[in-house]
């Protein structure tokens, strides 16, 4: 899980879900794992 101030160039990443969790915005991927992120 990477910690990114931009979550632009992943949730243009096919397969890429961008959820609200707990106040943060999270990329997580289940076709490509390792594109998981989160901002901030």
């Amino acid at each position: 899980m990477k910690v990114r101030n931009s979550l632009k160039a992943l949730k243009a990443q096919p397969g890429a879900q961008v959820v609200r969790r707990r106040g943060r915005v999270f990329v997580i991927n289940k076709k490509n794992p390792r594109m998981k992120a989160r901002q901030g």
